[in-house]
């Protein structure tokens, strides 16, 4: 998420009997047909809100509180209808905090997303925000998937949390809380990326442990993966490009696991990515297929500047009207 990478120092399924086709959409895909022109997203797929908790515990001068209110200000400015609010409350539980009150922290700022998201109920979805590892996850989750404003899904951030696909107790604990997302049908925004700061091992190997051994747990509900499975902001980072590598192959060849499997492109398309990295997100773009590419832009308030970075891709006009026409299931 954006304040990740603004401070980063300071924080961080059954298989089918039958694969889809080459590049088809998840399952449920509302994107349909893509309009001839280009003109806005309809939504904004990867966005988050600032309470005062978190803006007190970052403690930082780049990130300012960021009501509901503001969030769809700027939406407006672009003409983007809806948004979904990924909670920040994981935050809190990262594990090299031990706050005396973490749950009460955890629960009290999925509560205030929720309640921010339904001043506009026809404009913004929330999901609840959860460390897997911690243990009250569960009980968490189970509480989210009650909640009339936080039922829809659960944003997790593995870098945050620094959970380690090397280690099994660590794919284990994941695992249970996929099986529970997928039992509550709650939708799954994952950030993918393992601990940059804490130089956490991430690339293929631990692509594969996710697509093989994680999402067969979760095959009824949407997978998103957030930044194209890097972090930004760009594309510069090798072991990112690894990972993409891996679910756009397995994309391309019809891997079961990958029947809801999403992406969304936030904060990716930068004017710091060299022309040789612009060619390698563009080609891995196209073998995941523009019909499963969630347009994203993980700024609250400065929506129009990441449309314009990502508008310079080089895509056709095509590609770009089915991005921007794309809406993940979990927003109907």
């Amino acid at each position: 998420m954006m304040m990740n990478r603004m401070i980063a120092p300071l924080l961080a399924m059954s298989l089918l009997a039958f694969a889809p086709p080459v590049n088809a959409a998840p399952a449920d895909s509302a994107a349909g047909k893509a309009p001839a022109t280009v003109s806005v997203p309809g939504a904004d797929h990867h966005q988050h809100l600032f309470s005062p908790r978190i803006v007190a515990l970052i403690n930082s001068p780049a990130i300012k509180e960021v009501p509901a209110a503001a969030l769809v200000a700027n939406l407006d400015q672009l003409g983007i209808r809806r948004a979904t609010v990924l909670s920040t409350a994981y935050m809190f539980g990262r594990p090299d905090r031990n706050l005396p009150d973490e749950y009460e922290l955890v629960r009290a700022e999925n509560d205030w997303t929720a309640q921010q998201a339904a001043q506009y109920p026809d404009r913004l979805v929330a999901f609840c925000g959860i460390n897997p590892m911690r243990d009250y996850a569960l009980k968490e989750l189970a509480r989210c998937a009650a909640h009339p404003g936080l039922r829809r899904g659960v944003k997790m951030h593995i870098g945050n949390s620094d959970i380690q696909f090397d280690d099994p107790a660590h794919v284990a604990r994941l695992g249970e809380f996929f099986k529970a997302a997928n039992r509550a049908r709650m939708a799954i925004v994952v950030h993918l990326r393992a601990s940059i700061s804490k130089k956490r091992p991430y690339g293929a190997v631990q692509a594969r442990v996710f697509l093989d051994q994680l999402l067969p747990l979760a095959p009824d509900v949407p997978v998103q993966i957030a930044h194209l499975a890097g972090t930004g902001p760009g594309f510069e980072d090798p072991p990112a490009q690894e990972a993409l590598a891996v679910f756009a192959e397995a994309v391309e060849r019809g891997h079961p696991a990958t029947k809801n499997l999403w992406f969304d492109i936030a904060s990716n398309a930068d004017g710091e990515n060299s022309p040789e990295t612009t060619a390698l997100l563009v080609k891995r773009m196209r073998q995941i297929g523009m019909a499963r590419l969630l347009y994203g832009s993980d700024t609250p308030t400065k929506q129009a500047q990441a449309w314009e970075a990502f508008r310079r891709l080089p895509l056709t006009q095509a590609e770009f009207a089915q991005i921007a026409a794309n809406q993940a299931p979990y927003l109907r």
